[in-house]
């Protein structure tokens, strides 16, 4: 008899309440019974769904009716009256009398249902007695076209008799009419929720609009806390500052402060008794009829800002005072006070100017058009847009000469979100490159009714920038993040995809919530994935160090900033104001808005290919003088790019010929990338710049993977053109549902594609011979070796070698000792790939998937795999385990190594896939294959964790400890 280790266990911890159930497995027939009989009672208890979901449909129907849960004041429309003799071809044109407010009894269910699809319009918005709503609130966006259209489309209904001697098909055709009439609910239902969504997101931005006017009134505060006693000493014998610097500098302030804080305290009550008639428009309207004090501080603030500048050199009294104003905090802060400059709090209005158009824009974006706010609103906005439009043309020659020197202009290179190392912890910034700095920023937090702002962290000008630091330098310690981690936001990422993907066909009030975490875990990939080091240093010494996920990339900004330095001669040195105002204008100058990952890609855009893409490096072309040379491949995968493979290094020639086939793996790339380095010998030669070894990169170029041109069975040539050098591909991809197509070997006495069972047979062995030989010959060199099973050998190497397994060829252990030991390593993933069967066989492959299948099941079922799996499979996890040890010389943790064989163990069968077949399906191909790949590497880590394996049936002892392999 079987016995079914840790089973009653594991059922008492999923269903405490239930006892598991009993079951006879004296055999394999016996298993296979019980398993029959789980299906049919599962069949069983879905058809007992449908049943009661179709009695639901019904009664909700019936229930509908009796409610009359479709009248006037719940939903908002009114019905033609029906007259019962009438033909019902008759009213099919009639008008809707706007004197009937309710619907009529007679008729029933028919009538009812008639007048849901037929005879139905919005009411009109209730009247308005003295500025306040009366009645039912107006149900604003009603589509008319729509419902017009609608109600074309159910004219004809067909007749149900809901009396006592009622037809016995009065349930099917019952239901019948609730699925046509469902749409329209669902379209009621979602009118109804937009409107109280966008009701709800008004009173969202009002309340940010407070928090940041609250803020602003600090501000104004703390300019005006030192101008009365600034006053007061201006009458006595030793006056601060005169009358007049003091009018100069503070002019308008008061003014600016009074007008804000009437407005905030109209706007506060408001806000706290907030209905959905509140009416806010007339507190902008104001607001905005009163920017001609704004136009006077505008006008005077380049005159301020160097009467401030000139009295603080003057009085060192003043100056003290202007560097130490006291700004009060939002309540919720820790600090109840934060130091600001008079410099920054003289920018502050002008900041505040220039985004009133932002405010009331998104305050317009969420009132309905039939609102009494909205002319109003829209008035504001006029006269805002107008105010701004004046205000540019004449300040802007002001601000470019405040920010830029005269005759020079600033313009921005490049931008790119990057990680920077503070103190060995990862933050996130948005970097610039100006043709005269390299700017630092942090983006804020957004709050409502505020757009994209950002904090200054540092900047360096590009005449004082330099790679090298000096000679003390420390080496830089970067915080590595575990592959297990970074799977797991991947795997996270891959499942919010999936539910987007399914809640886009209904299109629900989820989807918002799905798309702020997605955006969060991919921020959080964006934190952790880099590892490659950039490090710049200003004139002190004082080095900042980012990290980022692509040798091109880091080579990109490196060329880029040293051609810049050739040209920029003069130092840029900005003061407060002027590094402020640079700041905040990266708003609209940064070219990257969005971190770089699929959630900010467009509808239409391509979602990349999945599958293996086979490119061979052929040769290159174009160089001066004679190179050791060596190319790379990198691909992009969840919006990084990192390296795949690598060539050899061809010595000393100006025609490298490498002629290397690689096979790459592809998840949702869109881009090939190649670069070629110089090879450098010189051990004692380091490039101080990122301590990185001394290869040169001598070219680098990209080309993007087509789908179109790519879906083809035929090799694609292409030329990579990069810095003069030449470099030519050949490409073919293989698409994921292709690869899943197993096919048999034509050879019947080879070892690729044939069946384990037959290889050991013919062998005598319980492992195949290509096994132990390929493990035999990496242990012997190849342990140590980095990236050991996971950079891509040479592959026509690997056909070299498969040819050698598969005719029996004898001298295939000589030819295994000169190549690279990562063809070796390949040719036994291609030999596990080539199974007509995976070595976890298609039977088990569903239940080992199983992402709730316990440790228990997961040994029984490793158990039951047949004898020539279990032993390869377990010779195998013993090797890997070994390879594992090494980590710290090999960089392949046990991770690692799961990632790269889970796929190949446990490949499913085509039926068992989890891609959707059907193109229309919500459900992405690519996100659905990255969910089932992470399911099962887990699976092969999970084995590879255990200590041991439990095997308590004495045959599983004899086979694990006796038998020779």
């Amino acid at each position: 008899m079987v016995e079914p280790v840790g089973f009653t266990e594991a059922w008492k911890a999923q269903f405490p309440e239930s006892e598991p159930p009993r079951m006879e497995l004296r055999s394999v027939g016996g298993i296979e019974q019980e398993l029959e009989k789980c299906k049919a009672s599962i069949r069983r208890l879905e058809q007992e769904v449908n049943k009661e979901r179709f009695r639901m449909i019904y009664l909700q129907t019936l229930l509908a009716k009796e409610r009359k849960s479709y009248d006037k004041q719940r939903w908002g429309f009114r019905r033609t009256p029906l007259n019962e003799g009438m033909d019902p071809a008759a009213t099919q044109g009639a008008e809707c009398q706007s004197q009937q407010p309710h619907m009529q009894e007679t008729g029933g269910l028919k009538k009812t249902l008639k007048a849901a699809t037929h005879g139905c319009v919005f009411s009109p918005p209730p009247p308005v007695t003295d500025g306040h709503f009366t009645g039912t609130p107006p149900t604003y966006g009603y589509d008319a076209d729509r419902a017009e259209e609608q109600r074309r489309h159910h004219d004809i209904l067909p007749y149900i008799d809901d009396s006592p001697s009622s037809s016995p098909h009065l349930i099917l055709q019952c239901c019948r009419l609730f699925a046509s009439l469902l749409h329209v609910r669902v379209f009621l239902l979602q009118t109804e929720c937009d409107l109280e969504k966008g009701l709800e997101m008004r009173k969202w931005v009002l309340s940010g609009i407070l928090a940041t006017e609250e803020t602003y009134l600090s501000h104004l505060e703390a300019l005006l806390l030192p101008m009365k006693p600034l006053k007061a000493a201006a009458t006595t014998s030793q006056p601060v500052l005169t009358l007049a610097q003091i009018e100069t500098i503070f002019f308008k302030v008061p003014e600016l402060y009074e007008i804000h804080r009437e407005f905030y305290d109209g706007l506060f009550p408001r806000v706290q008794q907030w209905g959905h008639h509140q009416r806010v428009g007339d507190l902008f309207q104001k607001l905005a009829s009163q920017l001609g004090v704004y136009r006077a501080f505008v006008d005077n603030y380049e005159l301020a800002v160097e009467t401030a500048e000139k009295c603080c050199q003057a009085n060192t009294q003043f100056a003290e005072i202007s560097e130490n104003l006291k700004v009060r905090s939002p309540k919720d802060s820790k600090d109840q006070t934060a130091k600001n400059s008079l410099e920054a709090l003289l920018y502050k209005p002008v900041d505040r100017v220039t985004r009133s158009t932002l405010v009331l824009h998104d305050l317009l974006k969420h009132t309905p058009t039939s609102h009494p706010d909205h002319p109003l609103l829209q008035d504001a906005l006029r006269i805002s847009q107008n105010f701004l439009s004046s205000i540019n043309e004449e300040t802007t020659p002001r601000r470019q000469s405040m920010t830029v020197k005269k005759g020079e202009s600033r313009q921005l290179l490049r931008d790119s979100f990057m990680v920077e190392l503070v103190e060995g912890a990862r933050k996130l910034r948005h970097v610039f490159l100006f043709t005269d700095l390299l700017l630092c920023a942090k983006l804020k937090k957004q709050i409502g009714g505020k757009n994209q702002q950002y904090d200054s962290k540092w900047y360096i000008p590009l005449t004082e920038l330099t790679f090298q630091g000096p000679e003390e330098t420390e080496p830089l310690t970067i915080p590595q993040v575990p592959d297990e981690e970074l799977d797991a936001i991947k795997v996270k990422i891959s499942h919010l995809r999936c539910e987007i993907q399914r809640e886009k066909v209904v299109w629900t009030n989820v989807i918002d919530r799905l798309r702020k975490k997605l955006t969060e875990q991919e921020s959080l990939l964006l934190l952790t994935s880099p590892s490659l080091p950039i490090r710049v240093y200003n004139k002190s010494g004082k080095g900042y160090s980012f990290l980022i996920s692509s040798d091109y990339e880091r080579a990109e900004w490196r060329e880029l900033m040293k051609e810049q330095q050739k040209k920029c001669l003069k130092t840029s040195s900005l003061t407060s104001v002027e590094l402020q105002m640079l700041t905040n204008s990266c708003v609209k100058l940064q070219t990257v808005h969005h971190i770089p990952l699929s959630i900010n890609k467009e509808e239409d855009e391509s979602p990349g290919l999945h599958g293996f893409l086979n490119v061979i490096v052929h040769s290159a072309s174009g160089l001066k003088q004679s190179l050791n040379l060596y190319c790379t491949l990198e691909v992009d995968s969840f919006g990084f790019f990192s390296s795949k493979a690598k060539t050899r290094v061809y010595r000393y020639t100006t025609e490298p010929k490498w002629n290397e086939e690689f096979e790459i793996e592809l998840e949702g790339s869109q881009t090939l990338r190649l670069l070629c380095y110089e090879k450098c010998y010189n051990k004692t030669r380091q490039n101080k710049e990122d301590g990185e070894s001394a290869d040169r990169i001598m070219g680098k170029g990209q080309i993007p993977l087509d789908p179109p041109t790519l879906q083809g069975k035929d090799w694609q040539r292409t030329v990579i053109p990069m810095n003069g050098i030449e470099v030519k591909l050949s490409m073919k991809f293989t698409s994921r549902e292709f690869s899943l197509k197993r096919m048999p070997s034509r050879k019947p006495m080879g070892v690729f594609g044939i069946k384990i069972s037959a290889v050991t047979k013919r062998e005598r062995s319980k492992v195949p011979y290509i096994v132990r030989q390929c493990l035999e010959e990496i242990e012997r060199r190849g342990m140590e070796e980095v990236g050991i099973y996971r950079v891509s050998g040479v592959a026509t190497d690997i056909q070299a070698l498969k040819t050698a397994f598969d005719t029996n060829h004898k001298d295939v252990s000589v030819m295994m000792s000169e190549m690279d030991v990562n063809a070796i390593a390949g040719t036994l993933k291609l030999y596990f790939r080539e199974l007509p069967e995976p070595l976890f066989t298609d039977d088990l492959y569903p239940t080992l998937s199983d992402s709730v299948a316990k440790e228990s099941c997961m040994l029984n079922l490793l158990l039951s795999l047949p004898e020539p799996n279990l032993v390869t499979f377990l010779f195998l996890l013993d090797h890997l385990k070994r390879v594992a040890e090494k980590e710290g010389i090999n960089k392949m943790s046990l991770h690692n190594l799961a990632t790269v064989f889970g796929p190949t163990l446990l490949r499913p069968s085509e039926k068992d896939s989890k891609i959707p077949t059907n193109p229309t399906q919500p459900i992405s191909m690519g996100d659905s294959w990255s969910l089932e790949v992470m399911a099962q590497v887990q699976v092969l880590l999970y084995f590879l964790q255990l200590e041991t394996i439990p095997t308590p049936d004495s045959k599983r002892q004899s086979i694990l400890f006796s038998t020779e392999v």
